[in-house]
């Protein structure tokens, strides 16, 4: 089993917003496989996108990815990841083919960001560039996704 990632305590609110992303593709599996009216599920991933992912993909690409060049395939990755992520979120298509979109890319972005381009910007970042970056996240505040009266995952 591969050895946990040391994440840099800049980061850190980053992998914990990452976390309650890995949530909602929890949230969106336990809702198709539990037969709940996608729509239901669509108006959550909605609000989810709105209160959590809207700051999050702000602050990540005005902030983090800044730590390294713009044209670094890592970011560029990134950066097109989240554009897709938008317009499954926006989509008006068939509520479970999004739905099954949304949680497959999500997770695997998730999983990208966290193994692979964090660590890549934690690498190439001095201490005092991550600091700043920790001071500005601290700033970042957003409403608890778990604010959402229809609680379809657990039904």
């Amino acid at each position: 089993m591969p050895s946990p990632i040391k994440r840099h305590e800049s980061l850190k609110h980053l992998s914990r917003d990452h976390h309650h992303g890995l949530l909602l593709c929890w949230k969106i599996r336990e809702g198709l496989k539990k037969e709940i009216d996608p729509v239901r599920i669509r108006d959550y991933c909605r609000f989810f996108y709105a209160a959590q992912l809207v700051p999050h993909f702000e602050f990540e690409e005005e902030e983090v990815f800044s730590l390294l060049d713009q044209h670094h395939p890592l970011i560029k990755q990134a950066l097109m990841e989240h554009r897709d992520l938008t317009a499954l979120f926006q989509s008006e298509e068939a509520p479970v083919t999004v739905l099954k979109e949304i949680e497959q890319l999500l997770e695997a972005h998730i999983r990208f960001e966290e193994r692979v381009l964090f660590n890549e910007i934690q690498q190439n970042s001095t201490e005092e560039v991550l600091a700043g970056v920790e001071k500005k996240e601290n700033d970042l505040v957003t409403p608890n996704p778990d604010d959402w009266e229809d609680k379809f995952w657990l039904k």
